[in-house]
């Protein structure tokens, strides 16, 4: 449900959004509450608003083509490796920048020469010195930038050739669609995409493939080479007709490209290139690219990508993509989106997660059952002790339908409106990206609240809270309650979807590293391996790694046959050989 707090607030000019700034309501009789009508101050204006029960009703769910919590998901994820080779079709574009002094690497396949035009540079040299091939050597390059460094980052695999999507929103940049018969014109691609940006004086694009990586249009412009080395190197077994198994040189290199990658799984990620969320221009955004609510419907979100997008809303996106990153000045509110989400997220995270694990029980004991409720009660205050209003009045007689709860209706509509209370008074200062941030964090925070809201409210008439005490016969409904809130926190966690909940289970040791494997491309191998080694990467670029390379259990290897391609499970592997 799209929030009713930016309309407001637009229609307001400068003031105070009136329907969510109001303080707690106190709570009369026994049969529910009766919100009072208030009145708001700001410099200068005045305004009294009566509160809406009917926009905190705890039995509105989100609307099956919401996109509020993947907007809130893709925002929180960005630049994190975890959540972006999970989710891999990328829906967004945000222009960044490289700050002055940041180095970039470069390794060239037997040349010593800088390159003359677009090439691909990696922000670990792990990375780099991965495309160092040779016999026993080869020439790296550093790089550092000289100046800030103007960028635009595709969110997901972006770097990854795979047909499920990745390269979608770079082609709608490079060639004004998604052109998926294209997938491996990487050339082309960076070409195109650098013939693009040189107008808007852009120096580079970040995707994300086993690691970060920036597509390099000018290596002469805003950069200057730190060193240009001729490394030694162990034997690059790519370039033998038999290549031996993933316990050699060759395979090491490749574990350490992935460990690399693994030093950005999770928040803050990438930190090198700095985001400007201002500026943030998002495919699930309905009203920018309405056409793609259809081409989604009913299907996974390991489905969504943007190939079926109009038209009308291809040029819309450029329209807006263009107008984002020819701002001559930063503009915006001043808000810290990337923390607000980041603190979203930290605050129930790992309390859902609890709260998934103690209702995962079954017992045929009724007081060991009672016990097990009693504990989840106690976490759902927990989370709620914030809002827990001392004006708060339970009936003490049991109602039904719609109102039974409307006593707990100030409690959610408190939790809901937290975080963004004094934010939506910046609104007449946000950007569009602003404002369709702050939806999602409304969404977001709505749905949470509502239901953990719900939750609660339930166990405090069954009987079981401390705080809020209620005479009720305990046992005989509890059963029903329990299976009721596994449902309530499986819906909500599958809702949100928040990657932070997938990890190896049980937890890696020392030696070991957790391990999301991706699918391997699915296109017919290079004709011979000379034009394999010629490419960009052995992984993703050229079709399966050669024969005794893709060894079973190995971190090369990208799923199980048993497994849906689409949805690897993470497992730990090895840090040093063998990997199995």
């Amino acid at each position: 449900m799209r929030s009713q707090s930016i309309v407001a607030a637009l229609s307001l000019g400068s003031a105070t959004l009136a329907s969510h700034n109001q303080f707690p309501i106190n709570t009369v009789g026994e049969n529910g509450v009766r919100p009072l009508d208030i009145t708001i101050l700001n410099p200068g204006h005045t305004y009294s608003v009566s509160s809406d029960s009917e926009q905190w009703r705890l039995d509105e769910y989100p609307s099956e083509n919401a996109t509020g919590n993947l907007i809130f998901d893709t925002v929180h994820s960005l630049l994190q490796h975890w959540p972006n080779t999970r989710y891999r079709q990328g829906h967004n574009m945000v222009p960044g920048m490289i700050p002055i002094g940041t180095l970039l690497y470069h390794g060239t396949n037997g040349s010593h020469m800088i390159p003359s035009g677009p090439e691909w540079t990696a922000v670990d040299p792990e990375h780099s010195i991965f495309f160092a091939r040779g016999n026993g050597s080869g020439w790296h390059l550093t790089l550092a930038a000289t100046r800030p460094l103007k960028v635009l980052y595709f969110d997901g695999s972006s770097a990854v050739k795979l047909p499920g999507g990745t390269m979608d929103t770079q082609d709608i940049v490079a060639w004004g669609e998604p052109r998926p018969e294209r997938l491996f014109d990487e050339r082309d691609r960076i070409v195109d995409l650098c013939t693009w940006g040189k107008e808007f004086g852009i120096d580079g694009f970040a995707r994300m493939e086993m690691d970060f990586e920036v597509m390099l249009c000018n290596f002469t412009a805003g950069v200057e080479a730190v060193s240009f080395l001729h490394l030694a190197l162990p034997k690059d077994e790519r370039s033998s007709p038999h290549p031996t198994l993933l316990d050699s040189d060759t395979g090491a290199r490749m574990f350490e490209v992935l460990h690399s990658g693994s030093w950005h799984n999770r928040y803050p990620g990438e930190s090198r290139i700095v985001l400007d969320l201002t500026g943030l221009v998002s495919l699930y955004d309905t009203a920018l690219a309405p056409s793609l609510i259809p081409v989604r419907a009913g299907l996974e979100r390991y489905d969504h990508r943007v190939l079926g997008i109009s038209s009308d809303d291809t040029s819309r996106v450029m329209r807006k993509l263009i107008k984002v990153i020819t701002r001559p000045h930063p503009v915006g509110s001043g808000i810290d989106w990337k923390t607000l989400t980041h603190v979203i997220v930290d605050r129930y995270a790992d309390r859902l997660e609890l709260m998934q694990h103690l209702l995962n029980f079954t017992s045929s004991d009724s007081q060991q059952l009672l016990h097990q409720a009693k504990l989840a009660q106690a976490q759902l205050r927990v989370m709620l002790m914030p809002y827990l209003l001392h004006s708060t009045i339970v009936p003490s007689a049991v109602t039904s339908g719609v109102d039974a709860l409307q006593w707990a209706l100030p409690i959610f509509r408190q939790c809901a409106i937290t975080h963004t209370s004094k934010i939506i008074n910046q609104i007449p200062l946000m950007t569009s990206s602003e404002r369709l941030l702050l939806t999602a964090v409304e969404d977001t925070t709505r749905e949470i609240c509502r239901v953990t809201t719900n939750m609660w409210a339930n166990g405090v008439m069954s009987g079981l809270d401390t705080l809020f005490h209620v005479e009720r016969n305990v046992d005989r409904k509890i059963t029903r309650l329990m299976s009721d809130w596994k449902q309530d926190v499986k819906k909500l966690m599958s809702w949100l979807d928040w990657s932070i909940w997938v990890k190896c289970r049980p937890a890696c040791g020392t030696e070991e590293m957790c391990y999301l494997p991706n699918p391997m491309p699915r296109h017919p191998r290079p004709k011979n391996l000379n034009d394999a080694l010629g490419a960009k990467s052995s992984t993703d670029r050229v079709g399966p790694l050669p024969e005794g390379l893709a060894i079973t259990g190995s971190p090369f290897v990208h799923a199980t046959l048993e497994e849906d391609p689409r949805k690897r499970q993470p497992r730990c592997i090895r840090r040093f050989q063998p990997y199995l």
